[in-house]
């Protein structure tokens, strides 16, 4: 019966929302990377960070998400280079993508960057053998027997923005829209704008505002992601997300610089109200990002100087 109800829920999200192929993450603004090639390298600092989310609880067969971004610049041509890879599953299917960006950055004044992107990729399909059918008579080419994978080529650009205040970014991913004809999946290209600003409050950076917005289209839906993050002392952080007609989203997060001041940590938690019509039978949504960030620094040269009393 469970195994029902979430096909009929997953038909109602997808005629009432964003028809989703992309992975989808409430803490967005930790994840640039995976949606905008554009952004590898524009913090100056080498980035890994990892993503997981258990979407709509209580469902058997929900999607669960996994996403890998690791990011750095080249300093000495102006690029940067990184590499995402996501995995999603949602009943009988499996997703499995691997993305590797590069970017190149041109410099604005002396603390700003505009940066150009492309991503080239894979991404791999595949369809279960587990299918339990409502009427053992009928029969669709469409469900595999034995279950099958696909795979395709996959490749996206975007180009990004960002001072010490603002960050903004206009992206495109899915470009081939390669035909997966082995499971009757077409990956569909998807479109995205994001933003945002940091806003010290009173001038002083122990209070800070930050709002962000993420808009993702498919060119036939098109979802809204607004978020505020009210971050104190530069260490935590409490938000809400809003998400349209799906969720609302309280976030809570801490993040720590080292004492060398070259590197830092964060971890941070969100967790989705659900505000569409699963929240009749779903407990809501539950994710993690945690990240790190370093620079390399060289260090300094060793000079000698030479004083003509001493040889």
């Amino acid at each position: 019966m469970r195994g029902i109800i979430t096909a009929v829920a997953c038909v109602l999200v997808g005629t009432a929302s964003f028809a989703q192929q992309d992975p989808q993450f409430t803490q967005y603004m930790f994840d640039r990377l995976s949606v905008n090639p554009a952004v590898a390298g524009t913090t100056g600092d080498i980035c890994a960070s990892v993503l997981l989310r258990q979407q709509w609880s209580g469902f058997t067969g929900a999607p669960k998400t996994g996403l890998v971004n690791v990011h750095g610049p080249i300093s000495k041509i102006n690029s940067g280079v990184g590499l995402s890879v996501y995995f999603d599953k949602l009943g009988q299917e499996n997703t499995t993508a691997a993305r590797v960006h590069y970017a190149y950055h041109f410099r604005v004044g002396s603390q700003s960057i505009l940066s150009l992107g492309v991503y080239a990729g894979l991404t791999g399909r595949t369809l279960g053998k587990d299918w339990v059918a409502v009427d053992p008579v009928a029969t669709d080419e469409a469900i595999p027997a034995n279950g099958k994978s696909a795979s395709g080529f996959d490749l996206g650009a975007g180009i990004y923005y960002k001072s010490p205040k603002i960050w903004l970014g206009v992206s495109s991913t899915q470009l081939p829209e390669t035909d997966l004809s082995a499971v009757s999946i077409v990956n569909t290209r998807h479109y995205y704008v994001q933003g945002g600003y940091d806003w010290a409050i009173k001038g002083d950076k122990k209070y800070t505002l930050q709002p962000s917005i993420l808009v993702k289209s498919d060119g036939t839906s098109t979802q809204v992601d607004l978020n505020a993050l009210f971050l104190y002392d530069e260490k935590f952080w409490l938000g809400v997300g809003f998400r349209t007609e799906d969720a609302i989203a309280p976030m809570i997060g801490y993040q720590y610089k080292f004492p060398s001041g070259n590197s830092m940590a964060r971890i941070g938690y969100s967790y989705d109200v659900t505000t569409s019509e699963l929240k009749n039978y779903s407990s809501g949504s539950h994710e993690v990002m945690v990240s790190y960030c370093f620079k390399i620094v060289k260090p300094r040269p060793i000079e000698i100087y030479h004083h003509p009393r001493f040889l």
